[in-house]
């Protein structure tokens, strides 16, 4: 909804934002009106976390290589590792990030995480203080990054970040790009600070053709449709009928937006 759409809306009470985070209501004039907004921010977890755990094979076996030797027509076999012990950081425990512990503790792998408000979070082994950030993420063996981009968020992980990474590690976004300073991102793949990325979410979408980060070493790009299944349209409708009921009784709707931290 534009400025210019609210401005005319005089009678509007409730938005349902299609999106998991509904970065494009945060402009001032909506965050300072009365009207309320809710978000899909659930119905997108499940296929999230599949496409991360996606990323995260694919790059822990270098499956690229082996779609390089299929096209080549070449037998290629190597030792590879396993995802079996090793510890998957993950940035934000909403929805996502929570079913994304779950399917790692499948794979008998060690989840830790870090969010804004602390609380015990099933299938986490250990959970961070925001301050503690570089400790995360010189343990962890996977970034995942399934926060939202807020104020707060935005650009949170810069040169010295990934410099505090693992050089064996890996970082994956699918929530939304600028979380990571994209500069320091690309120096960090192309100067072999961290071993790869997965990344569905881009600070510009569509990303341009004659971005470097098409060409980055060790780096799967997706267009950030790591959701998009017939499953989450359904669900998504499923939100805004089961609100809706809500509304209509003056009952506590779900997905509530917290405008004050944008999402």
């Amino acid at each position: 909804m534009s400025e210019d759409a609210l401005a005319r809306a005089t009678r509007l009470k409730w938005v349902q934002s299609w999106a998991a985070g509904p970065n494009e209501l945060m402009y001032p004039a909506f965050i300072e009106s009365p009207v309320i907004a809710t978000s899909c921010k659930s119905n997108g977890a499940i296929p999230l976390a599949e496409h991360a755990m996606m990323l995260m094979l694919m790059l822990n076996r270098d499956m690229p290589r082996w779609m390089r030797a299929q096209a080549e027509r070449r037998w290629d076999a190597w030792s590879h590792p396993e995802l079996n012990g090793l510890t998957c950081g993950i940035i934000g425990l909403g929805y996502s990030g929570v079913d994304l512990a779950l399917k790692c503790k499948a794979f008998h792998m060690r989840v830790v995480g870090i969010r804004r408000t602390p609380q015990p979070t099933p299938n986490v082994d250990h959970l961070y203080r925001q301050d503690q950030l570089h400790e995360f993420l010189g343990e962890s063996d996977f970034i995942v990054v399934t926060a939202p981009r807020t104020p707060e968020t935005t650009g949170m992980l810069g040169e010295a970040e990934f410099r505090a990474m693992k050089r064996t590690a890996y970082y994956i976004c699918f929530s939304r790009g600028g979380i990571a300073d994209d500069d320091a991102l690309l120096r960090a793949l192309n100067e072999g600070w961290i071993a790869g990325a997965g990344l569905d979410a881009h600070s510009v979408e569509p990303l341009p053709a004659d971005s470097p980060f098409w060409s980055a070493p060790n780096t799967l790009v997706t267009p950030h449709n790591g959701a998009s299944t017939p499953f989450t349209r359904q669900r998504g409708i499923d939100i805004f009928a089961e609100n809706l009921r809500r509304y209509t009784a003056g009952e506590p709707l779900i997905n509530l937006v917290d405008k004050s931290v944008g999402y």
